[in-house]
């Protein structure tokens, strides 16, 4: 399949629905906040019926993830998760856009003395995020307490990933492209600290099979890689917006033991069962939208979805 090109003038027509989209995005990051959940719970629900595709992937994650729940739990946590990600959309709009200053006395940020601990003694840190539907909002409430970099996949859509860099340039001191592994090393090794999220999957090449949620999934050996080359401690971050749909809780936990171990799967099982922890507190507020076990073990294994 050739490769999919744009045109270089940004106000090319094929780039219109893109600044309409940015228009969007831009006018609701002034909403009240009521109106951003209901608006956004009210997109969830519409994802829900039209977005069929997607529905069938979030059925069979949670399907395989919670065997323990009945049909009709599974059935209800696919739809909570459909609104809190529809809600998402409302808070990344609010975190590209605006100076989320506004917000600090609406998040209650716990475990910082890990953190606080690991700069004291003059190293960086991994951050060890996890995709949440508050991921975004998340960064730029921990920007109003730490200066951090993050990782991030350049959109191919070069007028929307120039809207998304500059958006995270508030509260980012340094985005650095996945493939940068030099910039990630040198910044980690000089102090910096960096957001980097491995829960979903990049294919078999790059990944080891280790257990999530009871399911062997393809899980990343970067983080261990990072963490060595660098030589510092990976801190768990999770993110959560509270049950009032108005507060956030950020929490650092302990840096992850005995990481890296030298044993490439002993690693990743580590890293899935830390962000495993941190989705089961809220888990409708994880992406369960992403084809997580897309990759098999047996290559000639029928596709989960």
């Amino acid at each position: 399949m050739a490769k999919k090109s744009y045109p270089k003038n940004s106000w090319h027509p094929r780039y219109w629905g893109t600044w309409l989209s940015i228009g969007f995005l831009t006018i609701t990051a002034y909403l009240p906040w009521p109106a951003k959940i209901f608006l956004g719970k009210g997109l969830g629900r519409l994802a829900m019926l039209v977005a069929k595709r997607r529905r069938h992937i979030t059925e069979v994650n949670i399907k395989l993830s919670f065997p323990d729940k009945t049909p009709e739990q599974q059935q209800q946590l696919v739809k909570e998760a459909f609104l809190a990600n529809g809600i998402g959309i409302f808070e990344t709009a609010t975190a590209l856009v605006r100076d989320v200053s506004f917000l600090k006395d609406r998040f209650t940020f716990k475990g910082r003395e890990h953190m606080d601990k690991t700069l004291a003694e003059g190293k960086g840190a991994l951050i060890l995020g996890v995709h949440f539907s508050a991921l975004d909002l998340g960064g730029a409430l921990h920007g109003l307490c730490y200066t951090g970099d993050s990782i991030y996949k350049p959109h191919k859509n070069p007028v929307f990933n120039r809207f998304i860099e500059k958006g995270r340039s508030q509260y980012f001191e340094e985005q650095i492209a996945s493939r940068d592994l030099k910039l990630l090393v040198r910044r980690l090794r000089n102090g910096s600290i960096c957001w980097y999220s491995p829960d979903q999957d990049f294919g078999r090449d790059a990944s080891v099979f280790a257990p999530f949620f009871g399911v062997e999934a393809a899980s990343i050996t970067m983080t261990a890689r990072i963490a060595r080359m660098a030589k510092v401690p990976v801190l768990p971050l999770c993110i959560y917006r509270n049950p009032d749909n108005y507060t956030y809780t950020l929490e650092y936990l302990p840096a992850l033991e005995n990481f890296p171990s030298g044993d490439e799967v002993a690693d990743a099982t580590l890293v899935n069962q830390t962000i495993e922890k941190m989705i089961r507190v809220y888990p409708e507020q994880y992406l369960w939208m992403h084809r997580r076990f897309k990759t098999r073990p047996d290559p000639q294994s029928p596709s989960l979805y």
